[in-house]
């Protein structure tokens, strides 16, 4: 099952590897990983993706709450929570593919955020589903690049 994982831990030099090494001494995979600074200078928040049944992600919590560095570790997906993820994705766009591609960025909600002579780069935001359904929609033949942010979220109900 796809966990994710959100850890708020001290905004320092090293911390980011040693919670990336911790999955990989331990053979676990991390499918996305996030991190940024929160609106406390002090502290960054981590948004880790992860494959696993309950019991391997109950260790990899119980690991990540060892570290030092680490101030709160939460199983978004064991609670209420809001995730998203932002692709940017160019596409090949000729004159005779052009009202097919547009149909398609209207279908899904995307938005066309630079257009040059022959390529579209589109923003795509939502549940990684939303993108993924994207991706699968559009011909892949015109897909020239994909960069995907990975996933973040936060818990729906306020933690006290």
């Amino acid at each position: 099952m796809r966990h994710i994982i959100s850890v708020q831990l001290e905004n320092e030099s090293g911390a980011l590897s040693r919670v990336s090494g911790l999955f990989s001494a331990r053979g676990f995979n991390i499918e996305s990983l996030t991190v940024a600074p929160t609106h406390d200078k002090t502290l960054s928040r981590m948004t880790i993706v992860s494959i696993g049944d309950d019991a391997i992600i109950e260790q990899i919590v119980k690991q990540l709450n060892k570290l030092i560095d680490v101030v709160k570790v939460t199983d978004l997906t064991a609670t209420e929570h809001i995730e998203r993820e932002l692709a940017l994705v160019k596409i090949d766009v000729d004159p005779q593919s052009q009202t097919e591609v547009d149909d398609c960025i209207d279908k899904h909600g995307a938005k066309i955020v630079d257009v040059s002579e022959d390529t579209y780069t589109i923003e795509v935001a939502g549940k990684s589903q939303r993108i993924n359904d994207f991706l699968m929609a559009c011909d892949t033949h015109k897909i020239l690049e994909v960069s995907r942010t990975g996933v973040t979220g936060v818990c729906q109900k306020r933690e006290y």
